[in-house]
């Protein structure tokens, strides 16, 4: 009887060990666990925006959504408070973005006066898929939802807490009711 107890006991321990881990897996893959480059070349770390909402949005400059640039700046201007816009300039759908990281930030600040940040140029899907994307497109990673992007300006939001919220396809204005009504 004293074994199978102690066996039992050892047995609860193992299950508190594998309990633990599973937390510590959890952790490590939340979105604030990730990084990426900007446009300066500066590596930002995606931690430094807890407690605020994150608006992800992979972005183009030769694109019939790229208007929604303004958009996004004024989603940046009025909720700055508790909301982060994060642009993705990625040259994977019809290859409406060729430019340099400077062309990129040029264009952006030149015609729609983009002060929030924006990533160097990445890759939204495929074999070279940024991680963060891979989180954001993928349940396994973000627990919620696997998707796919399907064009330029899809949009991904998360919470203070770093939980994936829901998406966007691009013909979903960024100061659409559908968004705003999260912030």
């Amino acid at each position: 009887m004293k074994k199978l107890f102690y066996l039992s006991l050892a047995g609860l321990v193992s299950l508190a060990c594998v309990l633990k881990n599973d937390d510590k897996m959890e952790k490590e893959n939340s979105i604030h666990s990730y990084s990426f480059v900007s446009l300066n070349g500066d590596t930002i770390e995606l931690n430094t925006f807890k407690g605020k909402k994150i608006l992800f949005v992979n972005v183009a400059s030769k694109c019939g959504f790229t208007p929604q640039y303004e958009g996004l700046q004024e989603l940046h201007d009025k909720y700055k408070d508790k909301l982060v816009i994060l642009g993705f300039p990625c040259n994977q759908f019809g290859e409406q973005e060729k430019g340099s990281s400077d062309e990129i930030q040029s264009f952006c600040k030149k015609n729609y006066g983009v002060e929030f940040l924006m990533s160097e140029k990445i890759d939204v899907k495929g074999v070279n898929q940024h991680p963060i994307y891979k989180w954001l497109t993928s349940k396994e990673f973000n627990g919620k939802n696997s998707t796919s992007v399907k064009w330029n300006f899809q949009k991904y939001l998360v919470d203070e807490d770093g939980t994936w919220i829901d998406y966007w396809y691009s013909l979903t204005k960024p100061k659409s009711s559908k968004i705003t009504k999260h912030l």
